[in-house]
């Protein structure tokens, strides 16, 4: 009789499996419902300006991003640097390190649906006084031989392994989204901090020639002066001009140093062991058309609206688990073994050892501690909605930034480059009426000051475009449906309640 239950327990397991579940079933809410991110519509294309990073940019509704995105600049070093931060940067390596022990641990869990099986074998030589039993006297000695194979198996009548198991594959695709949000954030970092060194060098060098500029124009002046042409009040205005431009020479190349130290952290290199590529930004192309995401399948692209959506489920699954708790537990164990005094004698009829029990626990008393902790679950549940529900809000509003910036930020440019070149003009006429004795040295140091101010300008507009169009990749998720990986979200199920 054991033996044929324990032959029939395979077959018996789909039964013991099939039970409810008890708590909330995870679902998703829809997405928020709107067809545009920004206030107002987008135009079709952006402003443009006949400098470098001055192209228009179309928005091109509906259109995937490409995993590797950062490929659109068609810039060969910064390729270089993404592809090592994502091969060497340390926090990636710990954000896939966690994927793989949420991965074992949820696989650890679903074990317990199955039985456990276990097989003990013992051997035992043991003496005895005959004496103390009442026989007589003299001694007994024999030995004891027992192998058993032990089965137990706890029913999961009300769901809460399964729930168990549930709330450890949420957590799993928490650590997915959190790695695909550390591989963005982090590429996003680089090329952004690439564009930025590109600036301030190109800031740096727009300085030094207006330095060059500016000392060779105090030369000219002190020679004037030399021979009484302009007063000693037009020399120490030259020379206040030119040392205030000298000035913000240390400033820029603090700020160089300090950014190139980021992208070498970024890189998985300390500082000095870093070997950056000079970038600069003529070597960037600006991409002319911008995929713009439909504003429902930014949850699905976002990593960590998908992360908050995964805390959610697991929260959600953890309600079940806390009322799983607050019910009876079966378990069922089962014995087949041999014993005997030796090896031979276990293996015969007689030696057959077997033994079924079951058992059923229901928590009776314990001082509203399981329904505080259901209580607690159900708050936490709460908490993941809520803060959900603000991610999804933040996230509209990045991309709506970024496309508010890209479009502004176009327009920027043309007015910053037809400033610089009316300062430019401005400045060429001053000379020539100072030159003629038309005009005051006064007019000239004014419009110097407007050709370096827009010049400046000019070099962080165009850095702008730049960035602006990496933080609207960023703020789109990125091309996270190609990963070799990646998870479409079961929309029939669910992210959100």
């Amino acid at each position: 009789m054991p033996q044929i239950a324990i032959r029939l327990l395979p077959a018996l397991m789909p039964v013991l499996l099939l039970g409810c579940t008890v708590g909330p079933d995870y679902r998703s809410a829809p997405p928020p419902a709107v067809d545009r991110f920004t206030e107002t519509a987008l135009p079709e294309a952006t402003a443009q300006a006949t400098v470098p990073g001055g192209a228009a940019q179309r928005f091109v509704a509906g259109q995937d991003i490409a995993r590797d995105w950062w490929t659109a600049f068609h810039a060969p070093k910064i390729d270089a640097l993404v592809a090592q931060a994502l091969a060497a940067n340390p926090d990636l390596a710990a954000a896939q390190a966690s994927l793989r022990e949420a991965q074992q641990n949820m696989r650890a869990e679903q074990g317990a649906l199955l039985p456990k099986v276990t097989g003990a074998v013992s051997a035992q030589r043991q003496r005895e006084s005959l004496a103390a039993a009442g026989f007589g006297t003299g001694t007994n000695t024999f030995s004891v031989v027992n192998g058993a194979l032990n089965v137990s198996y706890t029913l999961d009548a009300f769901g809460g392994v399964r729930r168990q198991i549930e709330q450890l594959g949420a957590q799993t695709a928490y650590a997915r989204a959190e790695r695909d949000a550390t591989e963005l954030t982090l590429a996003a970092n680089v090329v952004a901090t690439a564009i930025r060194i590109a600036s301030i060098q190109a800031q740096l060098d727009t300085t030094q020639a207006i330095l060059r500029s500016e000392t060779a124009a105090l030369e000219l002046t002190q020679r004037r002066f030399a021979l009484g042409g302009v007063s000693r009040v037009d020399v120490l205005q030259q020379q206040a001009l030119r040392d205030a431009e000298q000035a913000t020479l240390p400033g820029l190349q603090k700020q160089l140093s300090q950014q190139r130290n980021q992208l070498a952290i970024y890189l998985g290199h300390v500082p000095s062991d870093a070997s950056l590529p000079t970038i600069t930004l003529a070597e960037l192309t600006l991409p002319a058309d911008l995929p713009v995401s439909l504003p429902s399948k930014l949850v699905e692209q976002r990593p960590d609206i998908r992360a908050y959506a995964a805390l959610v489920h697991a929260a959600s699954a953890g309600v079940g688990v806390a009322v799983a708790n607050m019910l009876p537990q079966i378990s069922l164990t089962a014995s087949y073994g041999r014993a005997g005094n030796t090896s031979q004698t276990a293996f015969t009829p007689d030696g057959i050892v077997w033994s079924l029990a079951s058992g059923l626990t229901q928590p009776i008393f314990d001082a509203g501690t399981l329904r505080a902790q259901r209580n607690a679950a159900q708050e936490a549940y709460a908490v993941a909605a809520a803060n959900y529900s603000s991610t999804v809000n933040i996230a509209f509003q990045n991309v709506a930034d970024s496309l508010v910036a890209i479009e502004r930020d176009a327009e920027t440019l043309q007015a910053t480059a037809q400033s610089e070149q009316t300062a430019a003009a401005s400045l060429t006429l001053a000379q020539m009426q100072y030159r003629a004795g038309a005009a005051p040295y006064l007019s000239v140091l004014t419009a110097e000051q407007s050709v370096q101010t827009a010049r400046l300008a000019l070099v962080s507009a165009q850095a702008a475009r730049f960035t602006d169009t990496v933080a609207l990749f960023q703020a789109l998720g990125g091309g996270w449906w190609d990963r070799p990986d990646a998870e479409t979200p079961d929309r029939s199920r669910g992210v959100a309640p």
